[in-house]
């Protein structure tokens, strides 16, 4: 895990419900780093730095093009 590069930063964990969802569809190796953290004290989100996204660095560009999939769809947004 040292080697994963982070990809992006959420504030809560409901904001990449539909992403993880993906990125294990597409069998990416991934880390939801904070997750744990942010989930019993939510409002510790910005002090820990949020959550981040650690993708393996040979799944980095899947991962960016399913944000991206995501981002430019008309009816869902990642926040």
């Amino acid at each position: 895990m040292e080697n994963y590069q982070l990809v992006a930063i959420f504030t809560y964990p409901s904001e990449y419900a539909v992403l993880e969802l993906l990125l294990q569809q597409n069998e990416i190796r991934y880390v939801f780093q904070n997750a744990t953290m942010v989930g019993v004290l939510p409002f510790h989100s910005n002090a820990v730095g949020g959550i981040r996204l650690l993708v393996h660095p040979n799944d980095i560009e899947l991962t960016k093009e399913i944000l991206n999939d995501l981002n430019s769809a008309s009816d869902l947004k990642i926040v």
